[in-house]
C-alpha cells in the first residue's frame, strides 16, 4: 500500500501511522519523519508551491525506486503546500517494513529525494523581504550516497 498526497491541509501524524499499521502483513518496523517549519534566522513564513500532477509523478518515481531497493510493506508521503508559519508541519514520510533497517533507510532515501528532486518551490518571508530558496549544496551531497 502506497499513498502520496499533496495538500494545503495539515495532517495528523498519528492517523498517518495508523493507516500504515493497518496493513499488518509482517510489519516489524515503521519509520517516520515529520518536517516542521523552523523559525530560525527571522523566518516569518514559507510558501510552498508545486506543479500539480508532475509533482506527484516525480515523487511516485522515487517511491518505485525505494520499493526496488527495500522490502517496503506500506508507505505514505504527505507534503503540504501553501503558506506555512514556523511550527507548522510540512511533510510526513512513513515507511513500514519487516525490519527496522529497511524502514529507516527507505524513509531517509525518500526524504533526501523529496528535499532535492521533488518539484516544489519555496518562498521564504522575512522582515528584510521575500526570497526564493535555492538548492543547497549540502542537500545535493546527501542524495549522492544513494546513487
Amino acid at each position: 500500500m502506497s499513498e502520496i498526497r499533496i495538500s494545503h491541509q495539515d495532517f495528523d501524524p498519528g492517523a498517518e501511522i495508523a493507516a500504515i499499521s493497518s496493513v499488518k502483513a509482517n510489519i516489524g518496523a515503521i519509520a517516520s519523519f515529520i518536517g516542521v517549519v523552523r523559525g530560525d534566522d527571522g523566518l516569518a513564513a514559507m510558501t510552498l508551491d508545486h506543479y500539480p500532477g508532475m509533482c506527484e509523478r516525480e515523487i511516485a518515481a522515487h517511491v518505485t525506486e525505494a520499493k526496488k531497493r527495500w522490502p517496503i510493506l506500506a508507505l505514505r508521503i504527505v507534503h503540504r503546500v501553501g503558506r506555512l508559519v514556523p511550527g507548522e508541519r510540512i511533510v510526513f514520510v512513513g515507511v513500514a517494513s519487516s525490519h527496522r533497517g529497511a524502514a529507516f533507510e527507505a524513509a531517509e532515501f525518500l526524504m533526501d529525494y523529496l528535499k532535492t528532486r521533488a518539484p516544489f518551490w519555496k518562498l521564504e518571508e522575512r522582515k528584510t523581504g521575500s526570497v526564493w530558496v535555492e538548492a543547497r549544496e549540502a542537500d545535493d551531497e546527501s542524495v549522492k550516497r544513494w546513487q
